[in-house]
């Protein structure tokens, strides 16, 4: 499984003959350096309306015929595109070609009236992957160490979202193999220090932390 940073919380996950797209902000995102007709994807993942997460989210299913999974109420929003939505809700699951999503809880504005943000917990060759959206700390993050988790893309910006110290909190509670921290940086509202937070997490958890600049690859290792 490979894992592609693109900037902020954009991810590229290669699974099998699988692209899975999360929070594709790429036109306007100063840590960007692809543009959104140079992505493939089979499936996209949008955490909520909030420009910086859904992007060019709509392009990129057109050009791809991709597959869009999010919430319910921003799937409505966007009924009026030519786009292959698979709408659901917080605790949800539903299998896919690759394997398995399920919409998990998130404590953040949504841009959709009536809606709520979510993350996501993928599961593609016997590994589960949690990606956050955007959140703050929150207690069910503990309830994910029960789905067992291998890899974690965290958010640790502040302001908008969880910083880096309740960041830390949050992989004591998940207990990942793995955590990339991401929505950080892109603007200077958002800068922090990720060495810093790479070097507590790994001296108070057994969680190893993969820091990626935008465009660099982490290939996770895939027991069996």
């Amino acid at each position: 499984m490979r894992i592609q940073y693109l900037g902020h919380s954009a991810f590229l996950i290669v699974t099998g003959q699988h692209s899975l797209l999360f929070d594709p902000f790429i036109t306007g995102n100063p840590s960007a350096s692809k543009k959104p007709e140079e992505i493939k994807a089979t499936h996209i993942f949008v955490s909520h309306a909030h420009g910086d997460h859904l992007g060019d989210t709509v392009k990129i299913a057109k050009s791809n015929n991709s597959k869009v999974y999010t919430t319910f109420e921003l799937a409505r929003m966007l009924d009026k595109e030519p786009i292959k939505f698979f709408p659901g809700n917080i605790g949800g699951i539903q299998k896919t070609e690759f394997g398995s999503v399920k919409l998990v809880a998130a404590v953040h504005g949504s841009g959709v009236p009536g809606g709520i943000a979510c993350g996501f917990v993928v599961e593609a060759e016997n590994v589960k992957v949690y990606f956050a959206g955007d959140t703050a700390l929150t207690t069910d993050m503990s309830l994910l160490a029960d789905e067992g988790i291998t890899l974690a893309l965290l958010p640790i910006g502040g302001l908008y979202t969880m910083g880096p110290e309740d960041a830390v909190r949050a992989v004591k509670m998940i207990k990942p193999d793995f955590v990339i921290p991401m929505h950080y940086d892109t603007f200077p509202a958002i800068s922090q220090d990720p060495a810093k937070f790479k070097s507590q997490v790994e001296s108070q958890t057994n969680t190893k932390v993969i820091l990626l600049k935008p465009d660099e690859i982490f290939e996770l290792p895939i027991e069996g």
